[in-house]
């Protein structure tokens, strides 16, 4: 795996602060933001200079039971080729459900949620990840991603779940150590154990975020300094493996770029931290093993004296050369194996899914599960699916088995997110309705899921304000309704957006 180093998330916001920013080797850049055909010119300038550049895509939905959508990987694949990457990332997570697979509407989610961890969502996620890696021209590493909520019923850890999901597809992993801590205090999950489970040659590179609690419930924000506990879990990690790079991740509250460049250098100083302590490891390892060489002549000896040669050279022939994994992860694989209640490697005949590290050349010595085995995952996957996030955002029953209280807190989370994102997306809205706007937003999205994306979310919004005689103020409403024609129609009445916002501004200051 290509060295990567120390790098941070381009943001438009912060473009010029991250151009001068020392000691910077690469960037990431949400691929949705980045058209292939006009690249930004901060992002041209770095590569220019020799920084690596990776999209990093949120939209795929890999962890969905949908196969991945053709257009979204051409898009994915266009991106790296223009931005000369070395791999493109994405998430273990799905974003919408729904659809003709389980003849319910299809909704959006617009933010990334929990897989379950079963056999049949990995099933669905390995196939998923191989469709991708076949329409890629560069390697494909997922993330974990934080969770608010836990299915009923998951049959594997997440380190047991990223291990297998590694060894059967040879997809690299993007470890986020802010989405281990996310899931310690959300979920109680050891980060520990996690880091103990995983593939660490599968490792491409490491996220870093930054979070904030909020009644017991830790909201992975990325936009708020790197807690203590984040950094610890790094130098763990760091202790274990030298991880190809690691990334700081900031998508809003941008600070001065100073500040910053004091988390990037305490991100420096875990990763110094946790090699000290794997030096240490390899110098004890070290000496025992000198120490088992010297006292290996004398058992050798009592071996033959007692007539066992034979027998040990019999045990040594079963063990060697036929396992393609090296010590360390054939022993995390059996510990994988042994708490799932599975019987060993080699035990008995052979199954479909029990294929070894060589993966990553031969995408399982087994082969994917049957077709119609996939399919069937596939269908009971989706109406899972289509359920929970009926209920997150459709106002649904929640389903059985699910945290009443958590699924609430993901929705209203859900809910905030989607008006942050269109206000993003169309700045005039919040101009427009001034404090309206957010309990106006959260109104109608209670009754009004999104369906498509968040530029159609925000025409439906203003839709639906106008159907209802909305907003109050006359001047306002016929505000809101120019905007509306404007983007409707079947082409622009204007084609100057920036000058549109300022006439909107204008507006709004005279009413106050």
């Amino acid at each position: 795996m290509e060295r990567l180093g120390t790098g941070i998330g381009w943001r438009p916001e912060i473009a010029d602060a991250v151009e001068r920013m020392p000691g910077i080797d690469w960037v990431e850049a949400v691929a949705e933001n980045v058209c292939s055909g006009h690249l930004p010119d901060s992002l041209r300038r770095l590569r220019e200079r020799g920084v690596t550049v990776v999209p990093h895509g949120v939209s795929l939905g890999l962890g969905g039971a949908d196969r991945p959508d053709a257009g979204r990987l051409t898009a994915l694949a266009e991106r790296a080729e223009a931005l000369g990457s070395p791999l493109v990332t994405e998430h273990i997570a799905f974003v919408r459900a729904g659809g003709p697979l389980t003849a319910s509407p299809r909704l959006e989610a617009g933010h990334l949620l929990p897989v379950p961890r079963t056999r049949d969502a990995l099933d669905v996620l390995c196939e998923n990840v191989r469709i991708a890696q076949d329409a890629l021209p560069v390697p494909l590493a997922v993330e974990n991603i934080a969770a608010l909520i836990c299915w009923p019923g998951e049959e594997m850890t997440e380190g047991q779940f990223l291990y297998d999901l590694a060894d059967r597809t040879g997809v690299r992993l993007l470890i986020d150590v802010a989405n281990l801590h996310t899931n310690h205090v959300n979920r109680g999950e050891d980060p520990s154990k996690a880091l103990a489970e995983l593939p660490l040659e599968a490792i491409a590179y490491v996220h870093v975020a930054g979070g904030v609690e909020r009644d017991g419930v830790w909201h992975d924000s990325h936009a708020h300094p790197v807690p203590r506990p984040v950094l610890d879990i790094l130098t763990d990690l760091a202790s274990r493996v030298s991880p190809p790079g690691v990334l700081l991740e900031r998508d809003e509250n941008f600070p001065e770029p100073a500040e910053l460049e004091n988390e990037l250098g305490a991100i420096r100083r875990a990763l110094e931290a946790g090699a000290v302590e794997r030096l240490k490891t390899e110098l004890r390892s070290a000496a025992g093993a000198t120490a088992a060489q010297r006292t290996q002549p004398e058992r050798v000896g009592a071996e033959l004296s007692s007539g066992e040669a034979d027998a040990g050279r019999r045990e040594r022939s079963r063990g060697g050369g036929g396992e393609r994994l090296g010590a360390a992860a054939l022993a995390r694989r059996e510990k994988a194996r042994g708490a799932r209640g599975e019987a060993p490697a080699g035990a008995g005949v052979a199954r479909r899914g029990d294929e070894t590290g060589a993966a990553g050349a031969t995408r399982g010595a087994f082969g994917p599960p049957p077709r119609e085995g996939v399919d069937e995952a596939r269908q009971r996957l989706g109406l899972a699916q289509a359920a929970l996030l009926s209920a997150l955002v459709a106002g649904t029953p929640v389903p059985e088995g699910f945290d009443r209280a958590r699924v609430g807190v993901q929705a209203r989370a859900l809910a905030a997110k989607r008006a942050e994102v269109v206000a993003k997306v169309a700045p005039e809205l919040p101009v427009i309705l001034g404090e309206e706007y957010r309990p106006a937003f959260l109104g109608y999205a209670q009754t009004h899921p999104m369906t498509d994306g968040y530029r159609r979310d925000a025409l439906t919004f203003a839709e639906h304000l106008l159907s209802t005689g909305r907003p109050g103020d006359t001047r306002a409403r016929l505000e809101l309704r120019e905007w509306w024609l404007e983007r409707s129609g079947p082409k622009p009445r204007s084609r100057r957006p920036v000058h549109r916002l300022a006439r909107a501004t204008r507006r709004a200051l005279s009413r106050s």
